[in-house]
This record gives C-alpha cells, structure tokens and sequence, in this order.
C-alpha cells in the first residue's frame, strides 16, 4: 500500500502550482484530476501515469464523490501512489476533506498539498487587494451554494455585517439573491462588487458594478467565477495589471507567429 496525495493545482495560471505539488504530479502511478485544473500539468507526469477524470460541472459529474472516494482507496490498496489533483486549494470548498476523512477511515496514509486558493489569486489577478489597511481588515470566504435550510438567513445577516471584504465561490447563478440579500443585511446599494470569470488564465474576464447595478452587466458571465464585494473592489481602477498584460502579450504572440 502506498500514499495519497490530495493537492491543490491552483487556480489556472500553469505556473502557481507548488513545486510539491508538481513533485507529486511527476511521482504519480494514478492521476485522478478534476475539470478546472490547468491540464498542461499533466503533461508532467511519467508516460505510464494512469489518469482519471473527475471532473464536475454544476449539471453534471463525471464521476459522484463516491466514486471518486472508492477509486482512490482502490489504487491506493493496489499500492500504488496516487495524485488526487484538484483545482485552487483542496481544503478550500474542494471537496479534500471529505476524501482525507474516507482515507483514514480505511487507514491508508494520506498527504494534503495546499494549493492557492482562488478565493485570493482570482482577486489579485484582477487587481483586487482582499484586504487593506485602508479599505478592508477582514474577509470572508463563503460558498454561494449552501445546504443551511433554515438557518441560512441568520448565516448571511452574520457575514454580511461582521466582514468587510466578501469573497463567494460558487456563486453566478445565484448572484440576484445575493446580492438582494446583502441589501437586506445592510450593505449599501452602491457597495462596489466584482465576479472574475476564469481568474489567472488567459480567459480571464472582469466585470466591476454594484449591489443595484452588477446583475445586469454581469448577464454574460459564467462559472467559473469568483464574486468579490466591498470597498477593496475600488482599487482595480489602479491596480489591475493581469488582463492588459494578457491581451498584450496575446497580441505579440499572433505577430510573431503570421
């Protein structure tokens, strides 16, 4: 019996992976890999590496957390070693602790990689300080998908009026209700607000507005988004540097290459 490795392969940009985390990609028998990781990684792995999709979208699963629990006890009582490889940060509303918890439940040894979360870099990469001496000192990471019932008011009147900066995973589709319910918890209608779609990619996309004003310019944003709210959400205006620098760099590119 071998090891499992649970690691975070970032949030898109190839190159903000932990070289731990490529050292385990490289080291890998089985490779089960979710939708939202840069796939050019994989191209680190040995030629024999066995990989496994697993990728999930808000419709459909490839595989049900089940499964994917059951094959990495499996491969693992095979003695082999295996990569579990999963977006952002797999402690981070990835699902890592759940098959951390099925791992030691059958007592095969188990590591978790931390990754870097996209709940920071999507923000960064938008030009969007989480936290500033001036505009912010607290946030809040929150998922826009929930499974409170009936405690699900008290939990947003909570965040909405103890955080500053408001960081929400999961949460596009959602977005009229959010934002309806942090104007019922007190947040200003002109309360700056951000969603970065594909954040540190070269398809990264970025829509600024307020709680009144965000759901109408936001209508053509997707999953994969990171939804931003607060006053730190100014500082794009001075700060962003990815998007220019991608479209630039993009452009350079297609004229060397025609």
């Amino acid at each position: 019996m071998s090891k499992v490795y649970i690691v975070g392969a970032g949030p898109g940009d190839y190159d903000l992976i932990t070289l731990k985390g490529l050292k385990t990609i490289q080291q890998a028998d089985v490779i089960l890999y979710d939708r939202l990781i840069n796939e050019e990684l994989l191209n680190e792995a040995g030629e024999n590496t066995e990989m496994v999709f697993c990728g999930k979208r808000p419709d459909h699963h490839a595989l049900s957390q089940k499964t994917i629990n059951h094959l990495l006890c499996k491969y693992a009582l095979q003695g082999k070693t295996v990569t579990r490889l999963k977006g952002g940060d797999p402690f981070v509303f990835g699902r890592g602790g759940e098959e951390a918890e099925e791992l030691a439940r059958k007592n095969i040894p188990f590591e978790i990689v931390p990754g870097i979360s996209s709940g920071v870099a999507a923000p960064a990469y938008a030009g969007i300080p989480v936290t500033h001496r001036e505009y912010s000192s607290s946030v809040a990471f929150i998922s826009g998908v929930s499974k409170l019932g009936e405690d699900e008011e008290e939990y947003w009147e909570h965040v909405v009026k103890s955080m500053d900066t408001l960081c929400i995973y999961m949460g596009v589709k959602k977005l009229p209700d959010i934002c309806d319910r942090l104007l019922k918890y007190g947040r200003e209608a002109d309360t700056p607000i951000a969603l970065v779609q594909w954040g540190t990619t070269e398809q990264q996309k970025t829509v600024t507005g307020t709680l009144t004003t965000i759901v109408e310019k936001a209508r053509h944003i997707e999953n994969p988004s990171m939804i931003v709210v607060g006053d730190v959400v100014k500082l794009r205006e001075k700060l962003q540097w990815f998007e220019p620098y991608a479209v630039e760099e993009t452009a350079a590119i297609e004229s060397v290459v025609g």
